[in-house]
């Protein structure tokens, strides 16, 4: 893939990740992510949910993996989920991850977030008042 990868193939690599299962009480890898780096490398991840808060969102696994690999850039992000009659929907990014994004290097503000096949937004649309604030006096 490149960062020139169309909305279409990265649902699709996130979707090839997309396999939920029940441990005990926990649900695991019921929301998948693939993102893109500007060095055009894909990594994917699931979300894992546990109690107490604990567990954490796809966008996190996929980016946990970005970082292993030294990458810290993300070109493209998306995260899918199937419903009980297999259903599949790009979810946008919770509030966390689009500061985690943020946050793991500032120039993922214009990451361009999938959100639909034909549709995107940069983080920055999606994270406002993102910029550090002026100084009162």
């Amino acid at each position: 893939m490149s960062t020139t990868t169309s909305n279409d193939e990265l649902i699709a690599a996130a979707e090839a990740v997309l396999n939920p299962h029940q441990v005990g009480d926990r649900l695991f890898g019921n929301v998948a992510a693939t993102l893109i780096t500007e060095a055009g490398n894909t990594y994917s991840g699931v979300c894992i949910d546990t109690g107490s808060g604990t567990g954490f969102c796809a966008e996190h696994a996929a980016i946990a993996a970005m970082v292993t690999a030294r990458e810290y850039r993300i070109a493209k992000v998306v995260a899918v989920w199937r419903d009980d009659e297999g259903v599949l929907y790009v979810l946008p990014p919770c509030g966390r991850c689009r500061e985690f994004i943020r946050q793991i290097d500032w120039a993922n503000i214009d990451t361009e977030v999938v959100l639909g096949r034909d549709r995107t937004a940069r983080l920055r649309d999606l994270l406002p008042a993102h910029e550090w604030p002026d100084p009162l006096d």
